[in-house]
């Protein structure tokens, strides 16, 4: 009720906004967030999405400024989806004030997003590097913010992106207000909270998003090679209205979507590559119905908001459990039932089982259905449908079809069957061949017994070679280094080792590499290993089945402390 959100401090331009937009009591991190920022405090709240905390932050910076033509306020998001929908939600916030908001993000053109600053903005929504970059060039001025958002800051940091922003973090004044939200608390998160904020008061929201009760969740063990045809042979088996489909890298998300395509699917990929307006126009025919399959990147999928969703699949699992819950909680929204299907392959046993026990619900097991049951299921629909029609009346006009077909030379089963396959003729093809395998084990399955590098990042090179003694020992103890960078893939199971054309002379470290590698491809941070970092050159270790896609998005096209990235293979 309207009378809950002004217990909290809000003011008439603000209500009357939140009455237009309909919302009908705060939320939990609202309730407790709302009213420590409006009287000046930091804040640091731990939310899932979907739990409202886009309106905690907004309204209190909504409520306390006035025009005038200086950006005043910085919201820094992970991705441009994520950017542009918090964009959005404010602008519904603001319309009953006279305020300029517009979103800076990377796959804009510059000149647009430098033209609305120059005309003046008051608050700017925006991707770190794409801040960054204007910052630059001189044309975003920190020097007027009074309030900072870290939006979604395990993410940012989770991207490689710390570096970032910490220097935008340092041309902001001192005298700001400052509100970091995160889906969870790590290290990293908690050291950055206590550098940057001052006594923030600490909010923590979790209980109602660690369940999934809307949601039937349920769960497929396979081998990695048969996961297509179990994804088409569900997508068959089950009443699916819209699904939402996660692929683990964007190349992958891509060639799916395409052969979903081929297989006779309404299908798209959403994914970094992708230019903007092809984005949103893929989101457009989603909504209009053009489409009914959208196959992401959990980078691609972090922020939108896309609704009428009655499946999730799986394709490629995710990282963690927390990451399980951003997918799921996608569908069976606003009291409607939705399922998520999850394909583990025989070495994440011990993931289904930790997001098993962070969800408190256990998954029900699926074997993949046979193409008898594919059959069978389609026939039972398909009467279904003749029954309903049935069920309604025939019309004069058909009835008159019906007759003059009487009249020829064929029985009233020849004439029907005829029928039948016209009206079926749009349907897709049954998988050439079944998934029986789908709980066994097989040798090329189980799990490696050796180390794996998976999460635990190695780092080497931040020693500077000085060219003395201590450093190295003989002529080419620098040539013996570079080889032994090469060999190190032999030695960890599961790792390729690729050769980066940019080193310590450009002034990379680490944290650019993984956050590089990540925010361009979509594949997860944890699947990047050792990083060796030399002068001229250095070599990351990736997770082999990524290996292929990241070597083919780094042709240059995109860039790292501003030159171009190539990677290749370590030969």
């Amino acid at each position: 009720m309207l009378l809950d959100f002004e217990n909290l401090g809000l003011d008439g331009a603000i209500l009357q906004a939140i009455q237009k937009i309909g919302f009908e009591s705060p939320t939990a991190i609202q309730t407790q967030a709302i009213p420590a920022l409006l009287s000046g405090r930091d804040v640091m709240g731990q939310a899932q999405t979907g739990t409202g905390k886009t309106a905690a932050f907004m309204l209190p910076i909504l409520q306390r400024i006035q025009r005038n033509g200086m950006v005043q306020a910085l919201v820094l998001a992970p991705t441009r989806e994520l950017a542009i929908q918090v964009t959005k939600a404010a602008a519904s916030m603001a319309q009953e004030k006279n305020l300029r908001l517009m979103t800076v993000y990377g796959g804009q053109s510059y000149n647009i997003q430098i033209r609305k600053l120059k005309e003046g903005a008051d608050v700017v929504v925006g991707t770190t590097g794409r801040v960054m970059d204007l910052v630059r060039k001189g044309v975003l001025d920190l020097t007027h913010i009074r309030y900072l958002v870290l939006d979604e800051a395990d993410e940012m940091l989770d991207m490689g992106f710390i570096e970032d922003i910490e220097t935008i973090l340092q041309g902001i004044p001192d005298e700001r207000q400052t509100a970091l939200f995160s889906a969870t608390l790590p290290r990293e998160v908690r050291r950055l909270a206590d550098q940057y904020l001052v006594d923030p008061l600490e909010i923590t929201i979790e209980a109602e998003k660690r369940t999934v009760a809307e949601t039937d969740q349920r769960c497929c063990q396979l081998k990695q090679a048969h996961k297509q045809t179990a994804l088409i042979s569900f997508l068959e088996m089950e009443e699916v209205s819209g699904a939402l489909v996660f692929a683990r890298t964007r190349a992958s998300a891509q060639r799916l979507a395409d052969d979903l395509k081929a297989h006779g699917y309404a299908a798209e990929a959403l994914h970094g590559e992708m230019p903007q307006a092809k984005r949103e126009k893929v989101l457009a025919a989603f909504r209009n119905h053009l489409i009914n399959i959208v196959v992401a990147t959990d980078v691609a999928a972090r922020g939108l908001d896309i609704q009428g969703l009655s499946h999730v699949f799986n394709y490629d699992a995710p990282n963690d459990a927390d990451d399980y819950l951003h997918r799921v909680g996608r569908t069976g929204r606003a009291g409607q039932k939705g399922v998520a299907i999850t394909f583990f392959t025989n070495k994440e046993r011990g993931l289904r089982k930790s997001i098993e026990a962070f969800t408190r619900q256990p998954m029900t097991e699926l074997t993949v259905p046979t193409r008898e049951e594919i059959i069978f299921q389609r026939e039972e629909r398909f009467m279904d449908k003749v029954l309903g029609v049935l069920s309604e009346g025939i019309s004069k006009k058909d009835r008159k079809l019906v007759a003059r077909l009487s009249e020829l030379p064929y029985s009233p089963e020849e004439i029907a069957a005829a029928a039948l396959k016209l009206a079926r003729g749009g349907e897709v093809e049954v998988p050439l061949f079944e998934v029986v395998e789908s709980t066994k084990w097989d040798a090329e399955d189980k799990p490696s017994r050796k180390k794996e590098y998976f999460g635990k990042r190695e780092f080497s090179g931040r020693k500077e070679f000085s060219g003395k003694s201590d450093d190295f020992k003989g002529r080419d103890s620098k040539k013996k280094q570079h080889r032994k960078g090469q060999r190190r893939e032999r030695d960890e199971e599961g790792m390729v080792r690729l050769k980066m054309n940019l080193g310590k002379s450009d002034g990379i470290h680490p944290n650019d590499v993984v956050g590089a590698i990540a925010g361009e491809t979509g594949i997860p941070s944890r699947a990047i290993g050792r990083i060796d970092i030399f002068d001229k050159y250095a070599f990351v270790d990736v997770a082999e089945q990524h290996s292929a896609d990241v070597v083919k998005s780094s042709d240059g096209k995109y860039k790292l402390r501003g030159k171009p990235v190539r990677l290749k293979l370590a030969v």
